[in-house]
């Protein structure tokens, strides 16, 4: 099984806030994923982002794949290195 985590939209029309998830990479956006390990909140200023790193960690370390967003938030968290 491949697995991503990647952004699952949540909120209002022209309101968007996402959950950062670990997904099979054949679900839908919004579908059945395996865990939540954060959200994004791009309305706050500056945007807001909360995350689970030792999860993060974790399913990295179990071969998951982020997304190139995913990756970019990662990195402003200071969760990702470009080396890895």
């Amino acid at each position: 099984m491949s697995v991503k985590i990647r952004l699952a939209r949540h909120g209002a029309k022209k309101k968007p806030f996402y959950r950062i998830v670990v997904q099979d990479i054949e679900s839908p956006r919004d579908g059945r994923f395996l865990e939540t390990v954060g959200t994004y909140n791009p309305l706050k200023d500056p945007a807001e982002v909360t995350v689970k790193g030792e999860r993060i960690k974790y399913w990295i370390e179990q071969g998951a794949i982020p997304t190139d967003t995913v990756r970019s938030l990662l990195k402003k968290e200071g969760l990702f290195t470009p080396s890895e």
